[in-house]
């Protein structure tokens, strides 16, 4: 079947041609996103400014490297598409391709182009970011260098220095940022770009640098990275969303994802199969052998070299997922929770995201069996409700709040009215609302000052601590929350992941379609288990009749 053009744009068609007819090999998302374009080319009315792609094209000659078919066709839909409403179609673009296709160069040559008067936006100033100074800089010196190895011929387009590079006519900077870096109030980005979003933990960071767009017109950011060892980060949240653009057809919100991976460790043995992640290696023979010595290294002693997957084919280390309990077990806590008015007990807070879900959990041991309380609440508005597959507002243990986010009041409530009948001892919560659930608990009562110090910080080492406690109770069904099939549903949605000295912590199996808040409320609450008193079962005498 003869193959059609997508756009009618060579630099689009090009690439596109060569993945859709197999002369290229190209992972399953990558073969995705020529179907995705396809329906947005065909459905939407996108144009493609011919005239600034000829001029950005032409820019290449500055450069000293070949540039593949891939790169004019990043360029042309990231740079030069444009929605009907005349904003950029696609302002975000997630490039995730493997270790040595020269991504630095590639964000080198963006840069140059949304500087220059081609670009047509007088202060675009384009700032790049990483983790580290060093990352940071590389794309920046790259610039620099071209610079002064020819000052004479580009001193009258640039000034230039170690810190930025200055655009005369268009008047816009090029500049380097580290999470380091010193204050960026007053940043008016047109253009922010990321290199190795893999090494970023949460996005708290990120939005520091992304505060100032807007004040510009076509505002952008570039998402560049190879994988790496942090998982349920910056990367992975890019990655589950791409995932969800491809494969699920949920709306893109801007984001182009550009995907280069092997499909499977098997995959690895065959070479054949390698550009798939790395597309440069279709052009670059050294950086061919270099994937061979490598691959070859990593065959031999793959416990030294478990970098080579991650990098080099974008295939990370499978994460383990180990249930916290079997289903048995978490069916045997539905057992049913005596009166426990008056016994003594502690609370743990999980306090993530007001703006999804809060949850509590009250603890109470008695001899040698401890028992659970859990509530939560979930906003209406919250992006996830839609994915999630349980009944949660029939639950009687969860109460979906019609309102912007759930207020720290109601948490300081549910705690004070337990206060009335059980004492509580005191309160765990993690660092993320720390100092405003702080100051709602202080207000009914409790303290973080010594030397009450009801009020307790919870840290990783304390959970990995209380996970041998946590198991065992689960394991002996020595812990009974009731009729909360909620509670059992965030447990069962909760993993066991290893961590340093043979320890483990928790994580999430399911990210948005399912929750595990309360659980980790009641992981909070064991942190502080020992706060809870020896308490027996008491035993009470028939009244006595006096006559």
């Amino acid at each position: 079947m003869e193959w059609t053009a997508i756009s009618g744009v060579p630099e689009i068609d090009e690439w596109a041609r060569l993945v859709e007819t197999g002369e290229v090999p190209a992972c399953q998302e990558h073969a995705l996103l020529m179907g995705y374009l396809r329906r947005v080319f065909e459905t939407e009315n996108v144009t493609v400014d011919a005239e600034k792609l000829a001029r950005f094209m032409g820019y290449k000659d500055f450069f000293p490297f070949p540039f593949g078919p891939e790169e004019d066709f990043l360029t042309a839909l990231w740079l030069c598409c444009y929605g009907e409403n005349g904003l950029p179609r696609w302002p975000d673009l997630l490039c995730y391709v493997g270790r040595g296709f020269g991504k630095t160069a590639l964000m080198t040559f963006w840069a140059f182009c949304l500087l220059s008067p081609a670009n047509g936006i007088r202060q675009y100033d384009v700032d790049v970011c990483a983790t580290t100074e060093e990352q940071a800089k590389l794309s920046f010196d790259d610039m620099w260098n071209m610079l002064e190895s020819e000052p004479d011929y580009w001193e009258s387009a640039f000034t230039w220095n170690k810190l930025e590079i200055y655009n005369r006519e268009t008047r816009a900077r090029f500049k380097y940022w580290s999470g380091n870096s010193g204050s960026k109030d007053g940043m008016r980005s047109g253009c922010v770009m990321f290199d190795e979003i893999h090494a970023y933990r949460d996005s708290a960071s990120m939005e520091v640098f992304t505060g100032g767009l807007g004040k510009k017109d076509d505002p952008r950011r570039l998402f560049c990275t190879t994988d790496g060892d942090i998982r349920d980060g910056v990367l992975d949240e890019k990655k589950e969303l791409a995932q969800a653009i491809l494969c699920d057809g949920e709306p893109d919100n801007g984001l182009l994802p550009f995907i280069c991976k092997l499909d499977s460790r098997a995959e690895i043995e065959d070479e054949a199969v390698w550009p798939k992640a790395n597309p440069r290696l279709l052009m670059r023979p050294q950086l061919f052998d270099e994937y061979r010595r490598e691959v070859a290294e990593w065959r031999r002693h793959p416990e030294k070299h478990t970098a080579t997957p991650t990098k080099r084919f974008n295939l990370p280390e499978a994460r383990t997922e180990l249930p916290v309990a079997s289903w048995e077990d978490l069916t045997a806590c539905l057992a049913e929770v005596p009166d426990l008015r008056g016994v003594p007990c502690v609370v743990g807070i999980d306090f993530a995201k007001t703006t999804d879900m809060v949850s509590v959990c009250a603890l109470w041991r008695v001899g040698d069996q401890f028992y659970a309380r859990h509530h939560s609440w979930i906003c209406a508005q919250s992006r996830d409700i839609p994915l999630i597959k349980a009944p949660i507002a029939q639950w009687a243990t969860v109460d979906v709040v019609d309102a912007a986010e759930v207020d720290a009041r109601v948490v300081a409530d549910w705690i004070a009215d337990l206060n009335i009948d059980s004492l509580v001892e005191a309160v765990a919560l993690d660092d993320y609302r720390y100092a405003l659930v702080k100051r709602e608990l202080e207000l009914i009562g409790f303290s973080a000052d010594p030397p009450e110090r009801t009020v307790r910080l919870v840290r990783p080492s304390d959970i990995m601590r209380a996970q041998p406690v946590i198991d065992a109770a689960l394991a002996t069904h020595r812990i009974a929350w009731g009729d909360d099939p909620c509670l059992r549903w965030m447990a069962n949605n909760t993993m066991l992941v290893p961590a340093p000295n043979g320890n483990y912590k928790y994580g999430k199996i399911d990210r948005r379609s399912r929750k595990n808040d309360g659980f980790m409320a009641m992981v909070a609450a064991f942190t502080i288990a020992d706060r809870v008193p020896e308490y027996a079962e008491a035993v009470y005498a028939e009244p006595l009749i006096i006559s």
